[in-house]
C-alpha cells in the first residue's frame, strides 16, 4: 500500500516506544538524562504528514548480476555452448542477491500526526492501514 500526505492512516499493530527522553528546551549534552516507555494502542488514527522514499543501494554481488543477466540475454544465444552454460551459473548463483534486493530495494517512511497528539516520525509505512 502506497501511502500519500494528507491520507487518514490507522495503526495496523500495537506498538511500543522505548528510550531516552529529553525535555523540551534543554541543553543537548542534557540528553538522554531520563528513560520512557510509551504503548500506542492497534487502530489509533492519524494524519499521514510526510512520506520518504528510500532507495536501497545496489550490492557488488546485484551490479554483477545485472551486467551479467545483460551479457546473457543480449549475447548468450551468440556464445558458444560451454561459455552459455557457464555465464547461466554464474548469473543463477546470483540470482538470490538480485531477489532479496527487489523485495527491499524501496523503503518507505512516514510521519503520521496521531489524533491523540503523537508524531510518528520515521515510521515504516507498513505499519499503517488506510481509516
Amino acid at each position: 500500500m502506497t501511502l500519500n500526505v494528507g491520507q487518514r492512516v490507522r495503526l495496523a499493530a500495537e506498538l511500543r516506544l522505548a528510550g531516552s527522553v529529553t525535555p523540551a528546551g534543554e541543553p543537548e549534552e542534557e540528553a538522554g538524562a531520563f528513560a520512557a516507555s510509551l504503548a500506542l494502542a492497534a487502530g489509533v488514527e492519524g494524519t499521514v504528514e510526510r512520506v520518504d522514499e528510500h532507495h536501497r543501494q545496489q550490492s557488488h554481488e546485484v551490479r554483477e548480476y545485472l551486467r551479467l543477466k545483460s551479457l546473457l540475454d543480449d549475447f548468450g544465444h551468440q556464445m558458444p555452448p560451454v561459455s552459455r552454460k557457464q555465464l547461466e551459473d554464474q548469473v543463477g548463483t546470483l540470482e538470490e542477491h538480485w531477489a532479496v534486493y527487489q523485495r527491499q530495494m524501496l523503503r518507505v517512511t512516514v510521519r503520521v500526526r496521531l489524533d491523540n497528539g503523537f508524531v510518528l516520525d520515521d515510521a515504516p509505512e507498513e505499519a499503517f492501514d488506510s481509516a
